[in-house]
């Protein structure tokens, strides 16, 4: 939860502290994840339209095979024993309807491997999510489409994630937009956020500008997260963050993410993730070329897969079109949700990490204290009498995240129930 802080006194040097304090704290749980990039159908510079020969599978636009022919022999067997292995287990469910979606009805997150193990597709639909998301920030399209497709990455990146780790993408960049941030878990709980949600109609990599892709990927028992970073270079997201997981992660992938909107509302938001496993053969990355392009055609638009979506095709869909003549192993799906954290209690524990005293001259010269949440928009108000009680009162170390886990959870839990009782 990141909150913004709403007074007038906001020069004083106490606020810069508080605003501080509370990103540190209740957003450095911070994990972004690791993938790479295959090299992503990439547009030409004029263009329109996506080319196909410019997807190769070899890092720095070509990827290149390194093991060697035993070694890839001795891999792929061991791959297809797991596969069999999966196939014959109690969590593989051999019919295809269980993962029907119509008309893209709900938000999914889909994926599935091929037969041999050698190649790993993710497809995912979330316009659900991206809207409710426009109404809560008062977001006009060109902010809701960087955040789309900044949600559709970390979705995609942190599918098959432990539920409890978490993977985060902060774009931090000089362009009007201010900046993206979003954030999912393993059961794929999302939030996000833009820095200038009502931006006017430019381009989106005017908007973005110039900076940097940061990746963040934690998990509680890890006594560091894992960290990331590359520089924006495209300024269409997902381009950029594809190119993060070639550069820092070593991950051969292709990844695409893209919305489509129409005034105030996005009628398409999704995208998918290929990624090449060790013991892939040229054969099979020459089968996945092939299906892709059959699959940018089929699409048609700049903004891959948005038409596809448009048309009724679903995640499901486009893994079988990825895959067609490897196999497919369904692995998972799972229903993304937006689910924020905020409290008033963790407003509280950002303002015990400030030194008191500071805290009493703003309660002194101030009727209250009024923090906004840039996740979900709810603006907090607490009186003097009420923080001066909590302040009081509570012993525990703001610091510890350990002296805070049984009531994070309880608001975690909470704030899931009541987005069940929403739907």
């Amino acid at each position: 939860m990141n909150y913004t802080y709403q007074r007038k006194m906001y020069c004083r040097p106490y606020y810069f502290s508080l605003i501080f304090m509370v990103h540190f704290l209740l957003v450095r749980s911070f994990s972004l994840t690791l993938s790479s990039s295959l090299g992503r159908y990439c547009r030409s510079s004029n263009s329109v339209g996506l080319r196909p020969s410019s997807l190769t599978f070899r890092r720095d636009h070509h990827l290149r095979l390194n093991n060697s022919q035993g070694n890839k022999e001795s891999d792929s067997s061991k791959a297809k024993e797991k596969v069999t292995e999966y196939k014959q287990s109690s969590a593989f469910i051999a019919s295809l309807k269980d993962y029907d979606n119509p008309s893209n009805r709900n938000d999914q997150v889909f994926s599935a491997l091929s037969e041999d193990g050698s190649v790993k597709i993710t497809a995912c639909t979330a316009r659900n999510i991206i809207n409710d998301l426009m109404i809560m920030h008062t977001m006009t399209a060109v902010p809701a489409d960087a955040l789309g497709r900044t949600i559709i990455s970390v979705l995609l990146m942190s599918n098959g994630m432990q539920p409890e780790q978490t993977c985060e993408i902060t774009l931090n960049a000089n362009g009007p937009l201010r900046g993206v941030f979003a954030m999912s878990d393993g059961k794929g709980n999302v939030r996000g956020y833009v820095g200038s949600p009502m931006l006017g109609d430019i381009e989106l990599s005017d908007a973005l500008g110039q900076g940097m892709v940061q990746v963040v990927k934690n998990h509680p028992d890890w006594s560091n997260p894992y960290n990331g970073i590359t520089s924006i270079r495209h300024g269409d997201i997902d381009r950029d963050i594809g190119a993060y997981l070639a550069e820092s992660e070593q991950r051969s992938c292709a990844l695409a993410a893209a919305t489509s909107m129409k005034g105030i509302l996005c009628t398409a938001a999704g995208g998918y993730l290929i990624e090449q496993l060790p013991n892939a053969t040229p054969e099979t990355m020459a089968r996945v070329e092939k299906n892709l392009s059959i699959l940018v055609a089929k699409d048609g638009s700049e903004k891959l897969p948005t038409n596809l979506l448009l048309n009724g095709v679903t995640p499901l869909e486009i893994a079988e079109t990825i895959l067609d003549g490897l196999g497919m192993i369904p692995l998972q799906q799972i229903s993304p949700k937006f689910q924020c954290q905020c409290s008033s209690k963790r407003l509280v524990r950002a303002l015990r990490l400030l030194p008191r005293e500071e805290v009493d001259e703003v309660l002194k010269n101030e009727e209250k204290i009024e923090a906004r949440c840039e996740f979900c928009a709810k603006i907090y108000s607490l009186g003097p009498e009420e923080i001066r009680k909590e302040l009081n009162d509570d012993t525990r170390d703001p610091s510890l995240d350990a002296d805070w886990k049984e009531e994070n959870e309880n608001n975690d839990n909470a704030n899931a129930n009541a987005n069940d009782r929403k739907e």
